[in-house]
């Protein structure tokens, strides 16, 4: 059999990791056509079919999942050696890819982005909002950034933030309609703001502590959102209790926008840390990241 083109094989991997030819063409800088032309001449070639093709997605068969898991590092290994030749330039240059999740981007990765990149021209970031535990390595990022509490044991993690809390909040104008809750347990007679985790796709039920008693409380109301930018808008609009964290509603608290319950219920808890494969080589420009981000109490 004739050797494989490395560039099919490339175009084969961005396709199986993103999950979408669109998506992979943008990425590669190509065509969805030519994609897909490139994709099915390699199929033929190895007389085996790689993926499969729906109007609505696109996934690896048990031939392209092992291809994937066995090449995929490699080709990985590959670009961070390539990378790390900046090591020869005065500054260190290279692309970084980070998963983390929206609140995370915002209160963390960017603030200290924003100032670092302009020291480094040449190095160039990809942040991709997203609230689900990705699979790095299969997904081809070169790190996430998830709660302490979240990240896989098998990964290195490097913490980025402080501790966090999350606090019950309410307009005033909802508490004078409503007693305030002196217990977790309370709030099965308010109407609170439900939140939808993406990776399960159940309601989060509310977790609080209080001198080594846990509860875990599963609230009701008119409203389920998906973000903390719409929760914090209902509750601001007067529609019930959320439980949210502090540094988000810390200005409206300040201002009497909102009023906090069941404090005593609610201590800290690890923040967001930034996490990789114990296995990946570190770029220049991965390393000069990190460096950045990591927490300095």
């Amino acid at each position: 059999m004739a050797r494989t083109n490395p560039n099919d094989l490339v175009a084969f991997l961005a396709v199986a990791r993103e999950r979408s030819f669109t998506r992979a063409a943008a990425r590669l800088g190509v065509s969805p056509s030519a994609l897909s032309h490139t994709l099915r001449g390699l199929e033929e070639r190895l007389g085996m079919r790689l993926l499969n093709r729906t109007t609505r997605s696109v996934t690896p068969t048990e031939a392209g999942e092992r291809l994937l898991q066995r090449i995929g590092p490699r080709f990985d290994e590959i670009d961070a050696e390539i990378a790390a030749l900046s090591d020869l330039r005065d500054k260190p240059a290279g692309s970084v890819r980070i998963t983390a999740d929206p609140h995370a981007v915002d209160t963390v990765l960017w603030p200290v982005l924003r100032n670092l990149l302009a020291d480094y021209p040449d190095i160039n970031v990809e942040l991709v909002s997203d609230y689900g535990l990705t699979d790095i390595a299969a997904e081809g990022y070169d790190a996430g950034v998830r709660l302490g509490e979240l990240v896989a044991k098998d990964m290195i993690t490097v913490p980025i933030g402080p501790e966090m809390r999350l606090v019950a909040v309410a307009s005033p104008a909802y508490f004078a309609r409503h007693p305030k809750p002196r217990e977790p347990q309370d709030l099965s007679t308010h109407r609170c703001i439900n939140f939808r985790q993406p990776t399960s796709g159940g309601l989060y039920a509310w977790e609080f502590s209080k001198k080594g008693r846990d509860l875990r409380v599963r609230v009701e109301g008119q409203l389920v959102f998906s973000s903390n930018v719409q929760i914090l808008r209902a509750a601001l609009d007067g529609f019930g209790v959320a439980y949210i964290f502090q540094d988000e509603v810390q200005p409206h608290l300040d201002s009497g926008d909102l009023v906090q319950v069941l404090s005593d219920w609610s201590p800290p808890f690890p923040g967001y840390h930034l996490y990789y494969p114990s296995r990946r080589q570190h770029t220049p420009a991965f390393t000069v990241i990190m460096d950045a981000l990591r927490y300095r109490a």
